[in-house]
């Protein structure tokens, strides 16, 4: 069984683990080192962090980073979901995201957005399923390892 719930600086080690597998695809983030804690904690939004659990091993997580500082936006977010490597294909990031989405309108967020490479298809379904919408592609938006990526703006409204 799979349960939810929030995740704090204890559960870093297992979190980093899965983010650095993200890392590693070289198609879900441009970041391309772990970063610390500190630096981590600093960008994502305290009352919006999922783990999801199997067993009492952390096998994936969902966190929202705001997406600018200004008051007006305070209630748009962009999502992070990254799911183990050994556990995906297995509904997980579904029910991991549905479980943010909920979160998020409890937080008083009224708009949610994805940046996904547009090579992540499905990353790219994923979130159409939980009824994000494609607004745009941002061409050529940043490289990796000296390569140019587009990225794929999602957005989900909370009515």
């Amino acid at each position: 069984m799979i349960t939810f719930s929030h995740f704090d600086k204890e559960d870093w080690p297992d979190i980093s683990e899965i983010y650095q597998e993200g890392i590693n695809t070289k198609m879900a983030t441009f970041e391309t080192q772990l970063p610390d804690w500190s630096q981590w904690d600093q960008t994502h939004i305290q009352r919006c962090r999922i783990k999801a659990l199997k067993n009492g091993i952390i096998i994936g997580w969902a966190a929202l980073s705001p997406i600018s500082k200004r008051e007006v936006y305070k209630g748009v977010a962009e999502v992070s979901i990254y799911i183990s490597k050994s556990f995906r294909h297995q509904k997980i990031g579904t029910h991991l995201l549905h479980t943010l989405i909920e979160e998020s309108k409890k937080e008083g967020f009224w708009t949610l957005q994805a940046n996904i490479f547009s090579i992540n298809t499905a990353s790219i379904r994923l979130h159409q399923k939980a009824g994000f919408r494609v607004v745009g592609i941002r061409e050529k938006i940043a490289r990796l390892d000296g390569e140019w990526y587009d990225n794929t703006l999602l957005e989900k409204r909370h009515n």
